[in-house]
């Protein structure tokens, strides 16, 4: 139970390693609230089920890429929990594209859903835990944003400018108690990755050094790490969970 007695607010918790971040948590004995877009019968079986279990959890539909939307879930959530302890930055999209074909649509989406929602809702959430001089901040990054990938220009700008966001909030809010940490999973058995065609799954697991694809759970314990007071003295880092790929 490394998380007892923290409350946490989770972006894009819906599916995914989203999904299993909140499932982490609940276990741990977090009190959670999760957000999502469009999933609302997978949103309210995930808050039936773990309610069911005896955790504390409360999905509330929000639009991550939305300040308005942001600053009035961060509000709810305080109402809801007292307080927040942890932030987790999860909510995300792809519009893969080569950059030639690229439209600005596809450009503007993924840095308004991955890049914009990681400022709306640590801003949001920065003036309360300032307030409680104590917090953890985990934004999800990618080793996409570190290394660049050829049809993906949006996502890895998104992802890179992450990293560099995370790295300045660990340096502006490290001496109020408020840490901010960034997770880069590589290639993660999802649903995403699952549509890709057999042989394109098979050039990357020949990439990676464990030959295999991470889980969504083997992510959510990363954060569950940062998340708890295990990592009390680190700050302004990049943990990859990739099997290697990244090193």
């Amino acid at each position: 139970m490394l998380l007892q007695g923290k409350r946490a607010l989770i972006t894009g918790g819906a599916r995914g390693i989203g999904q299993a971040i909140v499932n982490t948590f609940a276990a741990h004995g977090a009190q959670v609230v999760f957000t999502y877009v469009s999933s609302e019968a997978r949103a309210r079986a995930i808050e039936s089920e773990l309610n069911n279990r005896g955790a504390k959890v409360i999905a509330l539909k929000a639009d991550a890429g939305s300040y308005a939307d942001s600053e009035k879930t961060v509000e709810e959530t305080i109402r809801l929990l007292g307080g927040i302890d942890v932030l987790v930055n999860n909510a995300g999209i792809t519009r893969d594209n080569l950059l030639l074909r690229m439209t600005e649509e596809q450009w503007d989406e993924v840095l308004q859903a991955n890049l914009k929602s990681v400022f709306n809702y640590t801003k949001h959430t920065a003036k309360h835990m300032l307030r409680q001089k104590s917090g953890s901040i985990i934004n999800l990054t990618s080793i996409v944003g570190e290394k660049g990938q050829a049809g993906q220009a949006n996502y890895a700008a998104s992802k890179a400018g992450i990293i560099g966001f995370t790295k300045s909030i660990a340096d502006e809010f490290g001496s109020r108690g408020i840490r901010c940490n960034a997770i880069a999973p590589g290639f993660i058995a999802t649903d995403m990755t699952s549509t890709l065609p057999e042989q394109t799954q098979q050039n990357i697991l020949d990439k990676i050094p464990m030959k295999r694809m991470g889980t969504a759970e083997e992510v959510a314990n990363a954060v569950l790490f940062l998340a708890s007071d295990l990592s009390v003295y680190i700050t302004g880092q990049v943990l990859s969970v990739c099997g290697g790929l990244n090193r």
